[in-house]
């Protein structure tokens, strides 16, 4: 944990050309420390959507996985790259649904071995392939391969943006179509002004982003690949009277069903309390309530940025590589 917590450090290093630094490494890291305790709050499909109060998360969740599968315009017959799988949620609901057949992306072995064996639970893993390596280098897969790719709030690790979606962009075939959901600062950002920088830096740190782009950036990167953007949303500013903001689990129980308090800022006060305790007894690892601080700080800078409007995870964008 304490070799994690030095890697902006090393980043500042790396700028000055005193050091060489990996980004990819620090997000495997982030992953290895972190993921056990992700699924056991957030579920198995690690990422955020739009929310209702008339829902659970995890049937907000469902309803956006749905939105991804129709954009994408999904059929059986088709092969599918899932760009850093996670534990395999959204895989899932994409090979049930739609009867397509997936490739997983992956360089952390952790959640790797996690996804296989939820999918050899589910009975779907005749369906389901794996390659395990960085997504920025897919040089195991030939040029122009997959019918369709996705990527929920993974190329946001990328250390060069560009780069990861010209490697992507390799790997589609021609009038293919990519979806992505992206976190980035907005329009309300102010570089100038202190606490957005702090909540900027605070994001940085707890989630193993080497940058937070705008959603031009986002966009730019895409054209610079080569790709046509079809459309791009920030799905967390499409509000109206019947939506929740979608950091409000992790403050409170109210506005989504059945919110239990262990995700909202009370619960982990207790949950990190109780964990120092587990740990001392050998029921938690060594560590794990380090562990359990960070992800604390980063949830409250979750919060923060949303409830100021710099940060939205929600950046979907729909993306095609011409014909």
């Amino acid at each position: 944990m304490q070799y994690f917590n030095g890697w902006t450090d090393r980043v500042s290093a790396e700028n000055t050309g005193a050091a060489s630094y990996d980004h990819t490494q620090t997000v495997k890291e982030y992953y290895d420390l972190c993921s056990e305790f992700m699924v056991f709050g957030w579920g198995e499909s690690l990422h955020f959507a739009p929310l209702s109060p008339r829902e659970s998360l995890e049937d907000s969740k469902i309803r956006h996985q749905r939105l991804m599968i129709a954009k994408l315009e999904l059929r059986e017959g088709m092969t599918v790259v899932d760009i850093g799988c996670g534990v395999g949620g959204p895989m899932r609901r994409v090979v049930r649904e739609t009867g397509v057949r997936v490739v997983g992306v992956n360089n952390n072995e952790i959640q790797l071995d996690k996804a296989k064996l939820l999918n050899t639970e589910a009975g779907l893993d005749h369906m389901v392939d794996y390659l395990a390596c960085s997504f920025m280098d897919m040089s195991t897969v030939a040029d122009n391969t997959f019918d369709r790719a996705y990527a929920i709030e993974s190329t946001c690790h990328a250390p060069i943006k560009a780069d990861a979606f010209a490697e992507i962009y390799r790997v589609l075939k021609p009038g293919a179509i990519f979806w992505g959901q992206e976190m980035c600062v907005t329009d309300k950002f102010d570089p100038d002004d202190n606490r957005h920088r702090a909540i900027k830096q605070e994001l940085m740190h707890g989630i193993a982003l080497k940058d937070i782009a705008t959603m031009d950036e986002v966009n730019q990167a895409l054209e610079t690949a080569g790709f046509q953007v079809i459309e791009g949303i920030d799905r967390a500013a499409e509000k109206n009277d019947s939506t929740t903001p979608w950091y409000q689990p992790m403050e409170t129980r109210h506005g989504t069903l059945g919110n239990p308090l262990y995700r909202t800022r009370l619960g982990r006060k207790v949950f990190n309390g109780a964990s120092r305790l587990a740990e001392i007894l050998g029921m938690f690892p060594k560590g794990s309530t380090e562990v359990l601080r960070l992800m604390d700080r980063t949830a409250n800078a979750y919060i923060a940025g949303g409830k100021t409007g710099i940060f939205t995870p929600l950046y979907c964008f729909l993306a095609r590589k011409p014909l």
